[in-house]
């Protein structure tokens, strides 16, 4: 029978974990750096996890593909390496197909592979791997800082954040849009002066939003209908911010326009480390 399938180009992806949330089966995890589908049994095909994925990593393939065969799906599982046996493992006994599991750690003893531990260890919350995640602490350099005064606002509007705003709004008609995720506010110190200044606003963060279609729409209306006359995509150096460029750059190709679009890239330090 032919059956409709994800397929992950390892080449292209850079393991920024949007496609993960975005599967509802929890087919997909995050090892060792790169999307994994861990198991062909729970992929519907629809392709709810390709969403935004900034390096158009993720499609759908069509192929023949038999009835669920553990052992099949075993002989690419290994090739993953340990990591990947283990997250399979694992997968297997959460949603409880303890026939499936029992047949995969057959297999697994048959081949003298070792068993990997695929138990909670500790209770520990799980992690999805994406480098953004990474714990970091940042050196405060005294000498740098302003104890005292205050700098003035430059938010000239309110909501700001993607899913409450309305496109067409007075304020986004004919302005340049600042579109910035959301931790960038908060890593740049002179976030107002340097980049909010004269700018309409619009806030997400591409990994943990939910909808994003909403947002692609939003854009569109901006671009089409408000005029904006620009639009300055302000991410952190975290790799699943990337998402949030991709989705500018598709609100411009559906729309039609050539508005100008300038990407900065804000250090965890609160430095720009790169203009595009």
């Amino acid at each position: 029978m032919k059956r409709k399938i994800i397929f992950i180009d390892e080449d292209k992806c850079d393991g920024c974990g949007n496609c993960v949330p975005e599967c509802h089966e929890g087919a997909l995890q995050i090892i060792d750096g790169k999307a994994r589908l861990i198991s062909d049994l729970f992929c519907d095909g629809l392709g709810a996890c390709i969403g935004f994925c900034p390096t158009g990593a993720i499609k759908i393939e069509e192929r023949e593909a038999e009835q669920y065969n553990e052992k099949k799906v075993m002989e690419t599982i290994v090739r993953g390496g340990p990591n990947v046996i283990k997250a399979h493992l694992k997968h297997l006994k959460t949603h409880k197909e303890f026939g499936f599991l029992a047949e995969a750690i057959d297999y697994l003893n048959d081949l003298k592979i070792s068993l990997p531990q695929f138990e909670e260890e500790n209770n520990k919350p799980a992690s999805c791997g994406c480098s953004g995640s990474q714990e970091r602490t940042v050196e405060i350099k005294k000498e740098e800082t302003i104890e005292d005064g205050k700098r003035a606002s430059h938010l000239k509007q309110w909501p700001i954040q993607m899913h409450l705003i309305n496109p067409q709004a007075a304020y986004y008609k004919n302005s340049d849009l600042l579109l910035a995720a959301d931790c960038c506010g908060f890593a740049d110190p002179d976030f107002h002066k340097d980049f909010l200044k004269d700018k309409s606003i619009a806030i997400a963060c591409p990994k943990l939003d939910t909808n994003k279609q909403v947002y692609l729409d939003k854009l569109i209306a901006m671009i089409d209908v408000a005029n904006i006359k620009s639009i300055t995509v302000l991410i952190m150096e975290v790799p699943c911010c990337g998402g949030l460029v991709q989705l500018a750059k598709q609100a411009l190709e559906f729309a039609g326009k050539e508005t100008p679009l300038y990407v900065k890239v804000v250090g965890i330090e609160g430095n720009i480390i790169k203009e595009l």
